[in-house]
C-alpha cells in the first residue's frame, strides 16, 4: 500500500495537485482502521473548532461594547492574519493560483457573511434568527458535501440529521415576548448562513498543499475590506457634522483599550478556528466539518455562564447533549 503524506497533499510527477474530494476519496479505499480514526479525529476537530470559534465571538462580543463591532471586526483580521503569517513562516503552505483565488474569494464570503449576521441580530427577534443563521451554514456545505462525493451509511445520516437539530437547539436565544421575524430579518439570516457555508465550501476547494495559504488570504481580503468599511462609515460621520459646532473628543479610556485587547484575542483565536476547520475538511468529510462547525454558539454560552455567570436554558443544554451524541455517532458511521 502507498502512503501519501498528509502534510504534502497529493501531488503528481507533474506537481498537479489533486480536488480535495479525490483526496478523501483515495484515503476511504486504504484501509478500514484507517478510515475510522480519519472519521473520529474529523468529529472531534470539528466539535473543538466550533467551541473555538464560539471563544472567538464571545471576545468580539465583549469588545463590541467599548468599541464598534466594525472596527472589532476589523482588527480581529490583522491580528489574525499576523498569526497566520507567524505559522507560515514555518514553511506551513505553498503558494499557488488556486490556494490566492480560492483563498480571496472566501474572504469576499466571510466579510458579507459577518456584515449579514450583525445586520440580522440587529434587527431581531435573535431567538430565531441566531439558530436559522447557523442551520443554513450547516446545510449549504453539508449538500455540497453529499453531492460531491461524501458517502455515509444510514448511522451517519442519521447522525447529521441529529446535529442540525443540535444546532438548532444550542444556537436557541430564548427570548420574553419575542416576536414574529420580518421578511428582510429572515432574508439576512438565511444569505449570512450561506455565506459561511459558501466560505467552508471555497476553502475545501483549495489545493491539499496549500497549507495556511487560503487563510493568509482570507484574512488579508477581509481585514481590506472591513478597514474600507469602516473608513467609509467614518467619512460619513464627518459629512453629518460639516456645518455643526465640533465637540471636544474624550481621550482614550481603559474601556478603549480593554476593547483593543479583546478584539486582538478575538483575530488570533477566530484564526485557530479557521485552521482546525482547515484541517478537518483535509482529513475527512465536508459534510461532517460543516454540521459540526455550525455548533459554534455552544462555545459563546458555556464561556457566557462561566465568565459571565449566564444561565444556559435548558433547550441548549439539550442541543449540547445531542451535538455530543451526533459527533459520536459521525465517528461510527
Amino acid at each position: 500500500m502507498i502512503v501519501l503524506p498528509l502534510s504534502q497533499g497529493l501531488v503528481g510527477p507533474t506537481s498537479t495537485v489533486l480536488r480535495p474530494h479525490v483526496h478523501r476519496m483515495l484515503r476511504r479505499v486504504a484501509h478500514p482502521r484507517v478510515n475510522y480514526a480519519f472519521v473520529m479525529l474529523t468529529a472531534t476537530i470539528g466539535l473543538l473548532g466550533a467551541i473555538v470559534y464560539g471563544a472567538a465571538d464571545f471576545l468580539g462580543g465583549l469588545a463590541s461594547k467599548r468599541i464598534s463591532p466594525v472596527r472589532v471586526t476589523a482588527i480581529a483580521a490583522v491580528s489574525g492574519l499576523v498569526g497566520l503569517l507567524v505559522v507560515l513562516a514555518f514553511g506551513f503552505g505553498r503558494w499557488s493560483v488556486e490556494a490566492v483565488l480560492w483563498g480571496a474569494l472566501s474572504g469576499v464570503s466571510g466579510a458579507l457573511a459577518i456584515s449579514l449576521l450583525y445586520a440580522c441580530l440587529a434587527i431581531g427577534p435573535m431567538s430565531i434568527l441566531s439558530p436559522l443563521t447557523a442551520v443554513v451554514s450547516a446545510i449549504v456545505p453539508m449538500t455540497w458535501g453529499l453531492t460531491t462525493g461524501d458517502t455515509f451509511g444510514a448511522l451517519g445520516f442519521v447522525a447529521l440529521g441529529l446535529a442540525l437539530v443540535a444546532v438548532v437547539l444550542v444556537g436557541f436565544v430564548p427570548e420574553k415576548g419575542a416576536v414574529r421575524p420580518s421578511l428582510r430579518g429572515v432574508l439576512m439570516a438565511i444569505g449570512s448562513g450561506a455565506m459561511i457555508g459558501v466560505f467552508i465550501i471555497l476553502i475545501d476547494q483549495t489545493p491539499a498543499d496549500s497549507g495556511v495559504v487560503p487563510l493568509v488570504m482570507n484574512r488579508s481580503v477581509n481585514a481590506a475590506l472591513m478597514f474600507a468599511t469602516a473608513l467609509v462609515l467614518w467619512l460619513l460621520s464627518r459629512r453629518r457634522t460639516v456645518g455643526t459646532r465640533p465637540l471636544r473628543t474624550a481621550p482614550p479610556t481603559s474601556g478603549w483599550r480593554a476593547g483593543l485587547t479583546l478584539a486582538i484575542a478575538c483575530g488570533i483565536i477566530d484564526a485557530l478556528a479557521n485552521t482546525l476547520l482547515l484541517i478537518g475538511i483535509r482529513i475527512g468529510d465536508l459534510s461532517v466539518m460543516g454540521v459540526l462547525t455550525a455548533m459554534y454558539p455552544a462555545g459563546t454560552i458555556l464561556l457566557a455562564a462561566v465568565v459571565l455567570k449566564e444561565r444556559i436554558a435548558p433547550v441548549q443544554w439539550l442541543g449540547l447533549v445531542l451535538a455530543l451524541v451526533a459527533a459520536g455517532m459521525l465517528a461510527l458511521a
